[in-house]
């Protein structure tokens, strides 16, 4: 039983669903995204409530079922409201700083790291210790914010690195001397 793809989705205010041969279409107030979905599933749209429905109880139809009407809501709320995922700068020397549509990482290496911006990412640099990524496709934001994070990932002994703002990193102890 997918407890997800059983609950139905009410569209918020100046959001349209536009279902074709499983195709769905979202526009909102932020954007558009278009998506396409497996044909066994059926995405119904009435009185701005959407459903989708699977054909039966199969492992892979129920798995279909919960993943669909997520993918949806993750649409829906992009265009409405937006994503964004903050990242925390933590080192000497560690900065970032933002030229244009460049974000320019220095992360203690012996040259510093550039990151462009991607078709729908919109980076900001609010402070040098700080990295916002904004967007609305969720799947999009995630990745991108996740490259940032690879450049340079927090390492336990110390705690230096890229990581996500509130990300919690397990400290080590170093070596003792005897």
């Amino acid at each position: 039983m997918s407890r997800v793809g059983l609950k139905s989705l009410e569209l918020p205010e100046g959001v349209e669903v536009k279902n074709d041969n499983n195709t769905v279409t979202v526009t909102g107030p932020k954007g558009e995204l278009t998506q396409t979905f497996h044909q066994d599933m059926t995405i119904k749209i009435e009185d701005n409530v959407l459903t989708v429905e699977r054909p039966s109880e199969s492992k892979e139809h129920r798995a279909l079922h919960g993943t669909t009407r997520s993918l949806i809501g993750n649409m829906v709320e992009g265009v409405s409201k937006g994503y964004e995922k903050s990242l925390e700068i933590i080192g000497v020397g560690y900065r970032a700083t933002k030229q244009g549509n460049k974000v320019t990482i220095n992360a203690g290496y012996s040259h510093p790291v550039e990151v462009e911006h991607r078709d729908g990412i919109e980076i900001d640099v609010p402070s040098n210790t700080k990295v916002v990524v904004k967007g609305i496709d969720k799947e999009l934001v995630g990745a991108v914010a996740a490259n940032i994070r690879a450049i340079r990932p927090p390492e336990p002994y110390k705690g230096k690195g890229i990581r996500y703002e509130g990300e919690y990193v397990r400290r080590k102890e170093g070596k003792t001397a005897k």
